[in-house]
């Protein structure tokens, strides 16, 4: 489970979600921007549903006199794969869903955080329980992509965030995929940015994340993301996001 914080109201644009995530709100209010579903807003008690693969743009609304809260929990394909049939590798990706406070989603989250939480579970049945959570999003009609984890973005960003102060290369990155340099330009064609950019992104969206879900120095978490210095990342945070990463944290007009 993640407990997400953010000080001060802020659209972030075209953010990569890699595994489903479901985020629970409960102080503030999330406008999600997607291109299959169109605009959404989940207030407080709403839960969020985000397939994995989902490139979608984002606001978090924090309240006048309080910090937007919510709680985020990240599925692994192997667990969606038990629940939701495969189906024609064409398939529309489902988008965004959203259930309402009024279906009462927060069991779900008691659910998911009394499993994590109970240490003694053998791995077989803490796996078996976090089914559960699933299938009640199944319920609801809810549905996420099976084998999602073979998308080319993907299995990118999991082997750039491995080690994401690594010098990585296009070369490199080839050879991990047994590929040549063309070919692994043309596997990623269904993005419209280079090897580079994808690089940065990949660093600064889990930046965001860091500043939002941990109490890491600014000075910490620009090196754990590949930056060399903290103004350098400052200064990519702010053209990428438009808010100082200071502002994750702290008010500011």
């Amino acid at each position: 489970m993640l407990s997400i914080s953010q000080a001060t109201t802020a659209t972030f644009s075209d953010v990569f979600i890699g595994l489903a995530f479901l985020c629970f709100i409960h102080v503030g209010s999330k406008r999600v921007s997607c291109p299959i579903n169109g605009e959404i807003i989940g207030h407080e008690g709403d839960l969020l549903a985000f397939p994995p693969g989902a490139v979608v743009t984002l606001e978090n609304r924090a309240l006048r006199n309080e910090t937007y809260r919510a709680d985020g929990a990240y599925f692994t394909q192997d667990l969606v794969d038990a629940v939701f049939p495969r189906q024609h590798p064409r398939s529309a990706s489902p988008g965004i869903q959203i259930i309402r406070a009024d279906h009462q989603p927060g069991a779900l989250l008691r659910l998911i955080r009394d499993t994590l939480s109970a240490t003694d579970l053998p791995d077989a049945i803490r796996r078996h329980r976090l089914l559960e959570p699933l299938l009640w999003l199944q319920h609801h009609g809810v549905h996420f992509p099976a084998q999602a984890d073979r998308q080319p973005m993907i299995r990118l960003r999991r082997l750039l965030e491995t080690d994401l102060s690594h010098p990585w290369r296009v070369a490199e990155v080839a050879r991990h995929f047994a590929m040549s340099e063309a070919t692994l330009r043309r596997w990623l064609g269904g993005s419209e940015l280079g090897f580079s950019k994808i690089l940065q992104n990949t660093r600064l969206e889990k930046g965001l994340a860091l500043l939002q879900t941990t109490e890491l120095p600014v000075s910490h978490v620009a090196q754990d993301c590949g930056f060399k210095t903290q103004s350098h990342f400052s200064d990519a945070f702010r053209r990428r996001f438009g808010i100082p990463p200071r502002a994750i944290r702290v008010a500011v007009d």
